[in-house]
C-alpha cells in the first residue's frame, strides 16, 4: 500500500468507527434523559414528573442495550420491564428490572407473539400517575407481535413476505401489518392509558418517519382499512389473502371493528415520541470527527437509496469532481452519505450492498492517489456475511489484478465478499447492538 492512501484508508475507518459510537443505544439513551429527584428530564426540554411506577415495554435490535441505558438512569423507579430482543443476543445484556425476551428476526413467529403478549399484560390497569417508557428500535415489527383476533401470526408473517416479494415498500407493507395487528399503528399507545407514555426510538428509517419505526407502536396512524385493501389489490393479493385477513378487513371498512389511532386523538396528548439516534445524528458526528482529523467535512444526504453498484458511480463522480475543481467541497475534504441501498442479485456470489458498493467504487477511483472509500452497514452486518462492509482506495484496483483478481468479474458476479476476503479490505466490527442504516465516507486529499 502506498503511503499517499495509507492514512486517507485510517482516517475514513477512523471517522466511520464514530459514527457506529454515536448510534451507541446505551449512550444514546443516558445522553437523552435524566432524573433529577422526581423530574424526568429530556434533553429537548421536556420535563414529566415521575409520582408513580415505571414500566419499561419495547422492542428492537437496539433496545437491549437502551434497557441498560435506561436501567442506569432510572434504577429503582422501574418497577417492571419486558423487552423484545433478537433471540440470540437475549443473553448479551444483564439487566436487574427489565425482563429481556428472546423473539425472531426478520420473521415473526409465535415468539414475538408471547413477547406481545407479555409487553400488553404489564402495561394492563395502570394509573394515571404511572409512566410507560418505549423503547423501540428497527426489528421492532419482527421482534413485536399481537394479532387481531382470529388472525394467525402465520397468516400476517405470509402476507408480508408476499408483499415485499411483489414490490410493495415499507409504508405498504407497514399500513396492512398495522392493521392486522393490537401493537402496531399507535395502540400500544391506546392500551397504556390512562398513563403517561414517552418513546424513545433509534431509527433505522430513510428520513425517519416515526410511523414507520417498529411499525409506530406509540405514534398516530394516518392510514385507514381502505388503504389495507387498496394495498392488497394493487399487488394482486386480495384474491390470496386468508379469509381471516379478508373479514377483519372488511370489518374494519364497515366500522365493525376500531381503526388505528389517528393524529389528533386525544390519548397522544401523554404521549412522548423522541428520536435519540439516527443515520443524521450520526453522519453529524462523524463531520465533527473529520473536522478534528484536518478536513473540510461535507453531509451530502442521509437518504441514500438505489442499487448498490450505481450508486457507486455517482459517489466517483463526486470524487473526482472534489479533486479537479474542489467543487462541492475544497480538499482535503470528506463526503459523507448515510442511506440503504440495494442490490439486485444476478450472480451467484456472496456480498452485500456496502461490499458491492465499494468494489464499484474501487473500479472507477482506480489510480487516484489521497483517496479511500469506506462503505459500512452501522449494525456490523452486511448481507449474508460477516463484515460490515469494506474499505478501497486508488490502489486497489491494481493490487486486485496483481494477485490474478479481476474487479468487474467479481462485480458482476455478485461476489464482493470473495474479492475482499481474497484481497483485503473486509471491516469487520462485529455485531454493533444498533442499526442506524449505512455510512459512506469518502476522503480526498488533493496530492499532485
Amino acid at each position: 500500500m502506498e503511503n499517499e492512501n495509507e492514512k486517507p484508508r485510517i482516517d475514513a475507518l477512523t471517522i466511520a468507527l464514530e459514527g457506529i459510537n454515536a448510534a451507541d443505544p446505551e449512550k444514546a439513551v443516558k445522553q437523552w434523559i435524566s432524573l433529577e429527584g422526581d423530574t424526568l428530564l429530556l434533553k429537548d426540554g421536556h420535563a414529566i414528573n415521575v409520582a408513580g411506577n415505571v414500566y419499561v415495554v419495547g422492542a428492537g435490535k437496539a433496545s437491549g442495550g437502551m434497557a441498560l441505558g435506561l436501567e442506569s438512569v432510572l434504577g429503582e423507579k422501574i418497577k417492571e420491564g419486558v423487552v423484545s430482543v433478537p433471540e440470540e443476543i437475549v443473553d448479551r445484556y444483564k439487566l436487574k428490572r427489565i425482563k429481556l425476551v428472546g423473539a425472531t428476526h426478520p420473521k415473526a413467529s409465535d415468539k414475538s407473539v408471547n413477547a406481545g403478549r407479555l409487553v400488553l399484560e404489564t402495561i394492563s390497569n395502570l394509573k394515571p400517575e404511572d409512566l410507560v417508557v418505549a423503547l423501540f428500535s428497527g426489528g421492532g415489527s419482527a421482534l413485536l407481535e399481537y394479532p387481531v383476533q382470529g388472525v394467525s401470526i402465520e397468516e400476517i408473517s405470509d402476507i408480508s413476505l408476499k408483499l415485499m416479494r411483489r414490490g410493495a415498500d415499507i409504508f405498504e407493507l407497514n399500513t396492512v401489518r398495522k392493521h392486522l395487528s393490537m401493537i402496531k399503528g399507535g395502540w400500544l399507545a391506546r392500551h397504556a392509558q390512562p398513563a403517561r407514555l414517552v418513546a424513545l426510538m433509534i431509527s433505522d428509517v430513510i428520513g425517519d418517519r416515526m410511523d414507520t419505526i417498529a411499525s409506530g407502536p406509540t405514534v398516530p396512524d394516518p392510514t385507514t382499512f381502505k388503504d389495507a385493501r387498496d394495498i392488497l389489490v394493487k399487488y394482486r393479493l386480495w384474491e390470496e389473502v386468508p379469509e381471516s385477513i379478508k373479514d377483519h378487513i372488511e370489518r374494519g371498512l364497515k366500522g365493525e371493528v376500531p381503526e388505528t389511532p389517528k393524529p389528533g386523538d386525544p390519548l397522544f396528548s401523554k404521549v412522548k415520541n423522541v428520536i435519540i439516534a439516527s443515520n443524521m445524528i450520526s453522519l453529524e458526528a462523524m463531520a465533527r470527527k473529520a473536522g478534528e482529523l484536518g478536513y473540510n467535512p461535507l453531509i451530502l444526504t442521509s437518504m441514500l437509496e438505489g442499487e448498490a453498484r450505481e450508486v457507486g458511480r455517482v459517489i466517483v463522480s463526486l470524487i473526482k469532481e472534489v479533486k479537479r475543481s474542489g467543487i462541492p467541497v475544497k480538499p482535503p475534504a470528506v463526503l459523507l452519505l448515510g442511506g440503504e441501498t440495494t442490490v439486485t442479485v444476478r450472480g451467484n456470489g456472496i456480498g452485500g450492498r456496502n461490499q458491492e458498493m465499494a468494489l464499484s467504487i474501487a473500479i472507477g477511483i482506480r489510480g487516484l492517489k489521497g483517496v479511500a472509500v469506506a462503505c459500512i452497514g452501522s449494525d456490523g452486518r452486511d448481507g449474508p456475511t460477516d463484515a460490515a462492509g469494506a474499505v478501497v482506495d486508488g490502489n486497489t484496483y491494481e493490487l486486485a489484478l496483481r494477485q490474478g483478481l479481476k474487479p468487474e468479474d467479481f462485480l458482476t458476479n455478485n461476489d464482493s465478499y470473495n474479492f475482499f476476503k481474497a484481497l483485503g479490505g473486509h471491516v469487520k466490527t462485529g455485531y454493533t447492538g444498533t442499526n442506524v442504516n449505512d455510512f459512506v465516507i469518502a476522503v480526498i486529499n488533493q496530492v499532485d
